[in-house]
């Protein structure tokens, strides 16, 4: 027998609710994903939005965070990116995996857009390994996927702080005995809304390009969740 509507709502919500409760650290390095944390993120249930990506319940702040920019200045985030549609990630350049991909398919899907939509999203990189991601580093790497994508670089505990009030886990980069690094963090990306600048929508690791192409025009026009 089928179940009420309502029951059937209540479990869907548990079940969106159970998917964001695994989110989980990505050891980039290893080139194996590692279930050593959990992002404190929580999703509702969202059947009538219009984005593909994961809509969360509690909206975060944007992190009072400043840094160098890969100019070598200092980039305040929130002062920065104030108003604007933003898309935050945290990684590091050496990462052989989620990181360059996920990057990528942002890249790919911010080339469909006009010029006057990409002009309203910044595209954020924060790294996770700041001693090896310089200035100069960390700017070849972005333009690998766009030029226009900033990135940020600078104190390790500050980047950690920042993370943590969104639900995102970064632990210190570990050298491992061949040379490689492994920096172990939350591999989601999350979209930080104009009209008041707290983060609306996330995506996991697996998120294709074909999603982020859907959701960035109405992230750049501001539609709400």
């Amino acid at each position: 027998m089928p179940l009420p509507t309502a029951p059937r709502r209540r479990l869907a919500a548990a079940a969106a609710l159970a998917l964001t409760a695994a989110l989980s650290l990505t050891a980039c390095g290893s080139g194996t994903p590692s279930n050593s944390g959990a992002a404190a993120v929580v999703s509702k249930e969202a059947s009538n939005s219009p984005y593909q990506g994961t809509v969360l319940g509690k909206h975060f702040d944007k992190p009072d965070l400043t840094l160098s920019d890969t100019s070598g200045q200092p980039f305040d985030l929130r002062q920065r990116t104030a108003g604007r549609t933003t898309l935050l990630f945290f990684g590091y350049t050496s990462c052989p995996d989620v990181c360059p991909t996920t990057m990528g398919d942002i890249g790919v899907a911010m080339q469909k857009l006009t010029a006057e939509e990409r002009a309203k999203i910044d595209v954020v990189f924060v790294s996770t390994d700041p001693q090896r991601d310089t200035t100069k580093v960390l700017r070849t790497w972005l333009d690998s996927f766009d030029k226009d994508f900033i990135g940020m670089t600078g104190d390790l505990d500050k980047v950690k702080a920042a993370a943590k009030s969104l639900g995102v886990l970064v632990e210190d980069p570990v050298v491992n005995k061949d040379g490689t690094v492994t920096s172990s963090h939350g591999a989601q990306v999350l979209a930080f809304f104009p009209s008041d600048d707290k983060a609306h929508v996330l995506y996991l690791s697996n998120t294709s390009q074909d999603v982020f192409a859907h959701d960035l025009p109405l992230l750049a026009k501001g539609v709400p969740a």
